[in-house]
């Protein structure tokens, strides 16, 4: 025997009571509304995670170019030695991340009777070391005549995990400049 097809309105004719259930029955919106919401809360996280770690890798690049000018200020003459530590010092500063995409140059700058700065020499790892006498642009308040300057620079490229499609490759970089304290000049010897 063929079983006979219902009408679904007839149901609701049949039992007025049974509309007023199924109007008010919510077992299945929570999980509508979690998927809905979940790949918006996921992109928050996850961009919440990469925008960290941006700050995070900056702040270290800004305190490795801090402390290679300070460490190298401090000094009356830097050896091979003494600058292979300063680089090294640089470089674990900004552990846990990567050393690989980590540039580090380190320049002094011999500042003339007029204000012009030009390097006395530079060291550098993993970028381009400045060219002796090359001339630098130096902020007019720290072109002294007749001083030195320690001049750091310091860029790491940001490869982040998920926004690389968005964003691609960030180059976080950071400068300072400093003063040496024990002489007038900072001297490189071999």
């Amino acid at each position: 025997m063929i079983g006979r097809i219902m009408n679904p309105l007839a149901l609701f004719r049949r039992r007025p009571h049974a509309l007023a259930r199924f109007a008010g029955d919510r077992r299945g919106v929570s999980a509508v509304e979690f998927a809905l919401l979940a790949p918006l809360m996921i992109g928050l996280y996850l961009g919440g995670v990469e925008i960290s770690q941006g700050v995070g890798i900056y702040r270290k690049v800004t305190l490795t170019a801090g402390a290679i000018a300070n460490l190298s200020a401090q000094a009356s003459s830097i050896s091979n030695a003494d600058m292979t530590n300063v680089l090294d010092a640089g470089a674990a500063i900004i552990a846990p991340y990567s050393t690989s995409t980590l540039k580090i140059t380190v320049t002094c700058l011999a500042i003339d009777a007029t204000g012009k700065a030009t390097v006395s020499w530079s060291d550098t790892r993993n970028g381009t070391a400045r060219a002796v006498g090359s001339v630098v642009t130096i902020p007019a308040a720290l072109a002294v005549p007749s001083t030195s300057l320690i001049f750091s620079e310091v860029s790491y490229s940001y490869t982040p995990v998920v926004g690389y499609i968005i964003t691609g490759v960030l180059n976080l970089a950071d400068k300072m400049y400093m003063s040496p304290r024990l002489s007038a000049t900072v001297a490189r010897t071999a």
